[in-house]
């Protein structure tokens, strides 16, 4: 692989600039640049608070039900399979049609899941409703695509870890709020007030896309060639560091969700938690995140480089995980979940901005897509293989499945890093 062929992203050579011919913005499109990004920012929260509300209650939620434990499992993976088919659709169709009409479009579908979700009538129903709510939501390559449109490839790392931080600001807000509104002693309505609240914040979020959010591809997609279903899979897999990227994704993300998967019961079992606990274990963990990828990805990035502060951060998500299984109180536990955070805020902007610089600029949708569906796919997979190593092997059976995930993990981020350098 040439220096040329990796600097021009998978197609060679980049395209001239897809928005004007002069190089530098105008003040009036970089201040439209910043508005747009602030409320990407806020959907980005929406999306993950409305994920969030119902993770830390998902199981009593199930129960609610009369569900027994394995099908909690199942409606934790419903919602992963939804996205690992949409998150490629959405990328590439962003790539063709624009970002906006496929953010207008996501975001307001996934207020309709939520609405739905409040009045569904059995677990079966629910889990269709989070499968439909898996696709809606699948927009976080569309979005991903947007900031790298508007966003200089030095400085991708910074923005992406803004976007993490909206992320982790998300996951604080959402189980908050599910664990302070919901009554689980009232049956499937006491979870009503929360998913009603996340409908309406995903509205808003709806609107100022609408108001606010230019479109970055309108002068790309009306001559661009239209491309097979599967062409950007092959194109990503016979790149050196692409496919050794996703790879690096699916590892770990599986190991991070077959245990959050699993902590509110391991949570409930160890430590005889509620929803109430377990929403402040998240607050904790999501603060510790945010602060980490507002304040600290970019600037580590800047300096040791997005392959090195990747390595690093699945260290410290090993760490922590290895903690858990033998922690004596309570402290110790959001101690490890703490160190699982800082890895997570130094891992994933890395991630995505290593794609983005290995990526043409006609296909940062898609594949910022394939990057997200490979993160759904190890949703599928790490609650599916949670379920038997929990009641196989004990509650904290999926803590040490994930640390020991993070050795493979490490080898090909290390590989990442040798492919980066050895063909820039």
């Amino acid at each position: 692989m040439s220096p040329s062929r990796f600097a021009g992203g998978l197609n060679g050579p980049k395209p001239p600039p897809l928005m004007a011919a002069d190089p530098t913005p105008s003040a009036a499109t970089a201040q439209s640049d910043n508005r747009a990004l602030y409320v990407l920012l806020a959907v980005v929260f929406v999306n993950i608070a409305g994920f969030g509300v119902i993770i830390p209650l998902l199981p009593f939620y199930a129960k609610s039900f009369g569900a027994p434990d394995w099908q909690v499992f199942v409606l934790f993976s419903c919602y992963s399979v939804g996205n690992f088919f949409a998150e490629p659709l959405w990328g590439r169709l962003s790539d063709r049609i624009g970002r906006r009409p496929v953010l207008i479009i996501t975001i307001f579908g996934n207020a309709l899941t939520y609405v739905a979700l409040a009045f569904a009538p059995n677990l079966w129903i629910a889990c269709a409703i989070r499968l439909t709510g898996g696709m809606l939501t699948g927009n976080i390559s569309t979005i991903q695509g947007y900031m790298a449109d508007i966003t200089p490839p030095d400085r991708r790392a910074g923005r992406l870890g803004l976007m993490g931080a909206a992320f982790s600001l998300g996951f604080v807000t959402g189980p908050s709020i599910g664990g302070l509104l919901a009554h689980a002693e009232q049956g499937t309505i006491g979870f009503r007030p929360p998913l009603f609240l996340a409908a309406a914040l995903a509205v808003t979020a709806g609107l100022g896309v609408v108001a606010f959010v230019r479109e970055t591809r309108a002068h790309a997609h009306r001559d661009a060639p239209r491309r097979g279903r599967f062409e950007g899979v092959s194109d990503a897999l016979a790149h050196p560091v692409i496919w050794r990227i996703l790879t690096v994704t699916l590892i770990s993300i599986a190991g991070f969700a077959a245990m959050e998967a699993t902590f509110g019961l391991w949570a409930e079992a160890r430590f005889a938690w509620g929803p109430r606990q377990i929403g402040f274990c998240f607050l904790v963990i999501g603060l510790t995140a945010a602060f980490a990828q507002g304040l600290l990805t970019g600037a580590l990035a800047r300096r040791f480089g997005e392959a090195n502060t990747l390595i690093a951060g699945l260290v410290l998500i090993g760490l922590g995980f290895a903690l858990q299984p033998f922690v004596p109180t309570w402290q110790w536990a959001v101690v490890g979940m703490i160190a699982v955070a800082l890895g997570q805020s130094l891992c994933f902007p890395n991630i995505g901005a290593i794609i983005s610089r290995a990526s043409s600029a006609d296909r940062q949708g898609e594949m910022m897509g394939l990057n997200t569906a490979a993160g759904a796919l190890a949703r599928i997979v790490g609650p599916l293989m949670a379920a038997p190593l929990f009641s196989g092997f004990g509650p904290s059976a999926p803590f040490a499945v994930a640390a020991g995930l993070c050795i493979p993990a490490l080898f090909m981020a290390w590989q990442v890093k040798r492919q980066v350098r050895r063909i820039q």
